[in-house]
């Protein structure tokens, strides 16, 4: 069973990465910009200098 990826700020289980800019990082719903918030599961949008992806919670 693979380990699930906690979020960089809190260690929760993490819901996606987001990267925004230069900064890249894996968060939990707690610390997830509101745009990743509004994807769900499994859906990825890439834009300019912004990608989020919301991970599968079949994966997660």
């Amino acid at each position: 069973m693979a380990e699930k990826i906690k979020c960089e700020r809190c260690e929760k289980d993490a819901i996606g990465l987001q990267s925004l800019g230069f900064c890249v990082s894996y968060v939990c719903e707690e610390h997830a910009d509101s745009a990743l918030l509004a994807l769900k599961p499994g859906e990825k949008q890439a834009y300019e200098y912004c990608y989020l992806e919301r991970f599968d919670t079949a994966d997660h």
